[in-house]
C-alpha cells in the first residue's frame, strides 16, 4: 500500500551482525531474516526427502535443514542437494565423519556441536571439510544437551551456562581461523531462550539463529514461539529462525512468516485481516477466510486483505489495505479496492471474485503499477 502513512515508530533497529552465505542465501548483516524449517523424512528416501523439502520451499522456506545421522544419509545427501531448490542444512550431532561426508556432498552448512565432535584434531577435519567445499557452520548450543562441566558449574541448564557453552565453542572455530558460521542457543523454556539469546547477543556479532526448541504441537508451540522470536525480532535481535512444532515442516515455515509478518521484518504473500465473527455479521466470516487462505496460498507477491463482517470496523480496516470486503445487508457487501470503496457484490459471489480481484492486484504490483 503506497497510500498508507510511514509509520516511525513501528521501526525496529536491527543488531549489526556480521553476514555469512548458506549457500547463495546470506545471513546477518543487512539480508532479509529468512525462515528455516528441517525435514522429518528419512534421509536415504531420496523421492520423500526432496518431496518434503519442496514442499517446504514452496511454502517460503530460504534454508532447510535435513538429519545425516549415518553413513546412508550422507551418501544420498549429494542426490538431494542435485534436486533441491533451497540450501540444504545438514545436521550433525556425534560423528566427526558424517560431517565431513555432508560438506564434500554439497551441504550448504553443517548444524553441529564442536564439543561433541570428538577431539581437537577431529574438530579441525571438519571444519576443514566445511572451508574446502564453502560450506558455512551452525553452532547449535541446546539446553537439553550441555556440557558436564557448565552443569556441574551453574547446577543446571540456564541462560549463563548456554552463552558461556555458546562462547566456548565460537573459541573452537576462531582457533582454527574459521568465522563463517552463526550460532543459536535454544531452550524449551521460553524465558530461559530470551535471556541466553539476549545474553549471546551482547557478546558475539556472529549471525543468530533464532528458536524455542521442541516447543511443542501446532497451535501451542506456534503461540510460544511466537512470544519467544517475536520478543527478540522486536529488539532486533536474530538474523534466521525456526519454529521447531511437532507439525509438518510446512507449517513451521507458515508460522516463521506469520511471526515475522506481524513484526513488518518480511512480506510474503496475502495478509489476511479479518474479524473474530459476532451477531453482526452480513456473511459466514470464519469460513469465508478459512476458503481464502486456501485458494490465495500461491500468491507470493506481498499484498493486505481485510475481511470484515460488518460496517463498524470495515471501512476503517479496507481503507488500509490492497483489497478489503466489508459486510452489509440484505445478502451484500461492499469491495474496497486500494483503500477505496469501489463496488458492491454479492455474498454469493465473493470468494471467487476475491481471488481475481487478490491476484490481479498481485499481478500490478509486480509490475509496479
Amino acid at each position: 500500500m503506497t497510500h498508507n502513512p510511514i509509520r516511525p515508530w513501528r521501526d525496529i533497529e536491527r543488531r549489526k551482525s556480521r553476514q555469512i552465505m548458506v549457500g547463495n542465501v546470506p545471513v546477518g548483516g543487512d539480508a532479509p531474516i529468512t525462515v528455516q524449517t528441517m525435514t522429518n523424512t528419512i534421509t536415504s528416501d531420496i523421492a520423500a526427502t526432496v518431496a518434503q523439502v519442496q514442499a517446504c520451499a514452496d511454502a517460503g522456506a530460504d534454508i532447510v535443514r535435513i538429519s545425516c545421522p549415518d553413513e546412508a544419509a550422507t551418501k544420498t545427501f549429494d542426490q538431494i542437494v542435485k534436486e533441491s531448490p533451497v540450501p540444504l542444512v545438514a545436521d550433525i550431532h556425534f560423528h566427526y565423519k558424517r560431517g565431513i561426508e555432508a560438506a564434500k556432498a554439497g551441504a550448504a552448512c553443517l548444524r553441529i556441536n564442536p564439543g561433541n565432535i570428538g577431539s581437537a584434531d577431529r574438530v579441525r577435519e571438519v571444519i576443514a571439510a566445511a572451508r574446502d567445499n564453502g560450506c558455512s557452520i551452525r553452532i547449535g548450543v541446546n539446553a537439553g544437551s550441555l556440557e558436564k562441566h557448565l552443569l556441574e558449574k551453574y547446577g543446571e541448564p540456564c541462560p549463563q551456562a548456554m552463552i558461556e557453552s555458546g562462547l566456548e565453542h565460537i573459541r573452537i572455530l576462531e582457533d582454527n581461523n574459521f568465522d563463517n558460521f552463526k550460532i543459536s542457543v535454544k531452550a524449551s523454556d521460553v524465558f530461559m531462550s530470551a535471556a541466553a539469546y539476549q545474553g549471546l547477543a551482547e557478546a558475539t556479532d556472529a549471525p543468530i539463529h533464532l528458536g524455542v526448541t521442541e516447543a511443542g504441537g501446532l497451535v501451542s508451540g506456534t503461540v510460544k514461539s511466537a512470544i519467544g522470536l517475536g520478543s527478540l525480532l522486536w529488539a532486533g535481535i536474530g538474523d534466521t529462525l525456526r519454529v521447531s512444532l511437532s507439525a509438518d515442516p510446512v507449517h513451521e515455515v507458515k508460522a516463521g512468516f506469520e511471526i515475522l509478518k506481524s513484526l513488518g521484518l518480511r512480506h510474503r504473500g496475502v495478509n489476511i485481516i479479518s474479524c473474530p465473527s459476532c451477531a453482526r455479521q452480513g456473511f459466514d466470516v470464519i469460513k469465508t477466510v478459512e476458503t481464502l487462505e486456501k485458494r490465495l496460498e500461491h500468491v507470493r507477491t506481498p499484498i493486505s486483505l481485510s475481511i470484515i463482517g460488518c460496517v463498524v470496523n470495515g471501512p476503517g480496516e479496507a481503507l488500509m489495505t490492497d483489497v478489503g470486503f466489508t459486510g452489509g445487508g440484505a445478502g451484500s457487501g461492499m469491495v474496497y479496492v486500494a483503500g477505496k470503496q469501489d463496488h458492491k457484490l454479492d455474498n454469493e459471489a465473493m470468494i471467487d471474485h476475491i481471488v481475481e480481484l487478490v491476484e490481479t492486484r498481485a499481478t500490478l504490483i509486480e509490475e509496479g503499477k
